[in-house]
Protein backbone atom coordinates (compact mmCIF):
# COMPACT_ATOMS: atom_id res chain seq x y z
CA UNK A 1 0.00 0.00 0.00
CA UNK A 2 1.57 3.57 -0.93
CA UNK A 3 2.60 5.70 2.35
CA UNK A 4 -0.10 8.21 1.39
CA UNK A 5 -3.04 5.87 0.81
CA UNK A 6 -2.27 4.22 3.93
CA UNK A 7 -1.82 7.84 6.01
CA UNK A 8 -5.40 8.95 4.23
CA UNK A 9 -7.16 5.72 5.36
CA UNK A 10 -5.69 5.63 9.09
CA UNK A 11 -6.53 8.96 9.55
CA UNK A 12 -10.16 7.74 8.32
CA UNK A 13 -10.42 5.08 10.86
CA UNK A 14 -9.88 7.32 13.62
CA UNK A 15 -12.68 9.57 12.58
CA UNK A 16 -14.61 6.56 12.66
CA UNK A 17 -13.34 5.48 15.27
CA UNK A 18 -14.30 8.72 16.99
CA UNK A 19 -17.63 8.82 15.71
CA UNK A 20 -17.92 5.50 17.59
CA UNK A 21 -17.09 7.19 20.84
CA UNK A 22 -19.80 9.96 20.39
CA UNK A 23 -22.22 7.33 19.51
CA UNK A 24 -21.18 5.38 22.43
CA UNK A 25 -20.55 9.04 24.90
CA UNK A 26 -23.83 10.61 23.81
CA UNK A 27 -26.00 7.58 24.01
CA UNK A 28 -27.46 8.09 27.59
CA UNK A 29 -27.49 12.33 27.10
CA UNK A 30 -29.84 11.29 24.55
CA UNK A 31 -31.82 8.88 25.69
CA UNK A 32 -32.99 10.97 28.51
CA UNK A 33 -33.25 13.92 26.59
CA UNK A 34 -34.87 12.14 23.63
CA UNK A 35 -37.40 10.71 26.28
CA UNK A 36 -38.16 14.40 27.58
CA UNK A 37 -38.57 15.31 24.48
CA UNK A 38 -40.98 12.10 22.61
CA UNK A 39 -38.10 11.37 20.58
CA UNK A 40 -39.01 7.80 19.82
CA UNK A 41 -35.93 6.99 17.81
CA UNK A 42 -34.05 7.29 20.92
CA UNK A 43 -36.45 4.02 22.45
CA UNK A 44 -35.73 2.27 18.99
CA UNK A 45 -34.40 -1.37 19.55
CA UNK A 46 -32.00 -1.11 17.13
CA UNK A 47 -30.94 1.89 18.38
CA UNK A 48 -30.63 0.53 22.14
CA UNK A 49 -29.32 -2.63 21.39
CA UNK A 50 -26.59 -1.25 19.39
CA UNK A 51 -25.34 1.35 21.89
CA UNK A 52 -25.51 -1.41 24.51
CA UNK A 53 -23.55 -4.33 22.10
CA UNK A 54 -20.82 -1.37 21.67
CA UNK A 55 -20.79 -0.47 25.32
CA UNK A 56 -20.13 -4.38 26.34
CA UNK A 57 -17.69 -4.94 23.97
CA UNK A 58 -15.37 -2.00 25.21
CA UNK A 59 -15.98 -3.09 28.38
CA UNK A 60 -15.17 -6.67 27.78
CA UNK A 61 -12.40 -5.70 25.69
CA UNK A 62 -10.46 -3.37 28.93
CA UNK A 63 -11.20 -6.42 31.43
CA UNK A 64 -9.78 -8.69 29.25
CA UNK A 65 -6.70 -6.16 28.45
CA UNK A 66 -7.22 -5.68 24.57
CA UNK A 67 -6.96 -2.84 22.28
CA UNK A 68 -10.58 -2.15 20.43
CA UNK A 69 -9.47 -3.00 16.99
CA UNK A 70 -10.14 0.27 15.26
CA UNK A 71 -6.87 1.08 17.33
CA UNK A 72 -5.00 -1.51 16.20
CA UNK A 73 -6.09 -0.91 12.52
CA UNK A 74 -5.44 2.19 12.55
CA UNK A 75 -1.68 1.43 14.40
CA UNK A 76 -1.27 -1.36 11.35
CA UNK A 77 -2.15 1.11 8.71
CA UNK A 78 0.39 3.86 9.58
CA UNK A 79 2.74 1.49 10.06
CA UNK A 80 2.08 -0.21 6.37
CA UNK A 81 2.64 3.36 4.88
CA UNK A 82 6.00 3.55 6.66
CA UNK A 83 5.26 5.75 9.69
CA UNK A 84 4.03 5.18 12.83
CA UNK A 85 1.00 6.38 15.38
CA UNK A 86 2.53 10.01 16.02
CA UNK A 87 2.42 10.53 12.18
CA UNK A 88 -0.46 12.43 11.64
CA UNK A 89 -2.04 15.44 10.68
CA UNK A 90 -3.52 18.27 12.54
CA UNK A 91 -7.07 16.85 12.70
CA UNK A 92 -6.07 13.52 13.24
CA UNK A 93 -3.73 14.30 15.54
CA UNK A 94 -6.58 16.44 18.26
CA UNK A 95 -8.69 13.30 17.39
CA UNK A 96 -6.39 10.91 19.08
CA UNK A 97 -5.46 13.24 21.72
CA UNK A 98 -9.08 13.55 22.58
CA UNK A 99 -9.98 10.50 22.20
CA UNK A 100 -6.86 9.01 23.84
CA UNK A 101 -5.90 8.58 28.08
CA UNK A 102 -2.59 7.76 29.45
CA UNK A 103 -4.00 5.90 32.29
CA UNK A 104 -3.67 2.17 34.28
CA UNK A 105 -6.47 -0.27 32.27
CA UNK A 106 -7.68 -1.16 35.23
CA UNK A 107 -8.92 2.45 35.46
CA UNK A 108 -10.59 2.02 32.12
CA UNK A 109 -12.04 -1.51 32.95
CA UNK A 110 -13.84 0.23 35.68
CA UNK A 111 -15.14 2.99 33.71
CA UNK A 112 -16.33 1.10 31.49
CA UNK A 113 -18.00 -0.97 33.65
CA UNK A 114 -19.86 1.58 35.77
CA UNK A 115 -21.03 3.28 32.44
CA UNK A 116 -22.31 0.05 31.17
CA UNK A 117 -24.47 -0.19 34.26
CA UNK A 118 -25.87 3.39 33.54
CA UNK A 119 -26.42 2.37 29.84
CA UNK A 120 -28.18 -1.14 31.01
CA UNK A 121 -30.49 1.25 34.12
CA UNK A 122 -31.38 3.12 31.35
CA UNK A 123 -32.91 -0.08 30.07
CA UNK A 124 -35.04 -0.44 33.87
CA UNK A 125 -36.00 3.57 33.15
CA UNK A 126 -36.32 4.34 30.08
CA UNK A 127 -37.29 1.04 28.12
CA UNK A 128 -37.16 1.01 24.69
CA UNK A 129 -39.64 0.12 22.23
CA UNK A 130 -41.03 -3.54 21.77
CA UNK A 131 -40.28 -4.61 18.31
CA UNK A 132 -37.54 -3.27 15.91
CA UNK A 133 -39.50 -0.78 14.67
CA UNK A 134 -39.22 2.66 16.02
CA UNK A 135 -42.61 4.34 13.86
CA UNK A 136 -45.98 4.58 15.65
Amino acid sequence: MRPGAAGALADLVLALHALVVVFVVSGPLLIVAGRQMGWRWVRAPAYRWSHLAAILVVTVQAWLGRLCPLTLFEAELRAAGGAGLRARGFVAHWLHELMFFDAPPWLFAIAYSAFAALVLCLWQWHPPLRGWRSGP
